[in-house]
């Protein structure tokens, strides 16, 4: 009986290190340039998707943040670069606009830093 739970609980404590320390797939977008704008939608819904958006210096960039996701964890989504802390209302379209003028990679979070994204403006 002790072998059993020694099993599972190792079993568990492997799939929590695989979890969060593994390599996963990385949905990213780049986003198209049309009537002199950017606009990207990202899904919010156990994360983000897509979790790397792309954009082009110096066009004006809109990020629709939709969240169907009903955690509390993914109800604010933070740019700390830019100052930016915006509540993401379930099942509600919220715009974001983003400044493009410039080139780097900025990380962007949920509102308990356990969710992340990557905005890459070239």
């Amino acid at each position: 009986m002790k072998l059993i739970v020694l099993v599972i609980g190792l079993g568990i404590i492997g799939f929590i290190g695989w979890w969060f320390f593994a390599k996963h797939q990385v949905a990213e977008e780049s986003a198209a340039v049309a009537d002199d704008q950017q606009v990207v939608d990202v899904e919010v819904k156990g994360g983000y998707s897509p979790e790397v958006v792309i954009l082009k210096k110096g066009v004006p960039a809109i990020l629709n943040f939709t969240r169907t996701d009903s955690s509390s964890c993914l109800d604010r989504v933070i740019f700390s670069d830019f100052g930016i802390n915006q509540e993401l209302p379930q099942n509600e379209k919220e715009s974001i606009q983003i400044d493009t003028d410039k080139a780097g990679e900025y990380a962007w979070q949920c509102g308990m830093d356990m969710f992340h994204g990557k905005l890459v403006i070239k």
